[in-house]
């Protein structure tokens, strides 16, 4: 058991760790710094698409209920009002 902790901080040390203190000595091109900003976009988009689609009883009105949050996000709506905003239009588009 001992030496499975040990494996395991190893391989935590090895793949958080050490590259955030190798990383601040080299200059990444800009083209790689933009790639990397919007992973977490991305990462949030695939945990939240199934929901979407499995949130209602029709997929289709959670697909509309999600292109109604994208619109209200373009707008620069705050967070609470577009998912309080999406929650009550696709109660609407159900009725």
């Amino acid at each position: 058991m001992i030496l499975l902790i040990a494996a395991l901080f190893a391989a935590t040390i090895i793949t958080r760790i050490l590259p955030a203190f190798i990383i601040g000595k080299f200059s990444l091109p800009e083209w790689i710094v933009t790639y990397l900003n919007y992973i977490p976009y991305a990462a949030l988009g695939v945990l939240i698409f199934p929901g979407i689609l499995t949130a209602v009883e029709r997929p289709v009105h959670g697909l509309l209920g999600g292109i109604f949050a994208v619109m209200l996000a373009v707008l620069r709506v705050q967070l609470f009002f577009i998912v309080l905003g999406s929650i009550v239009f696709v109660y609407i588009i159900m009725l």
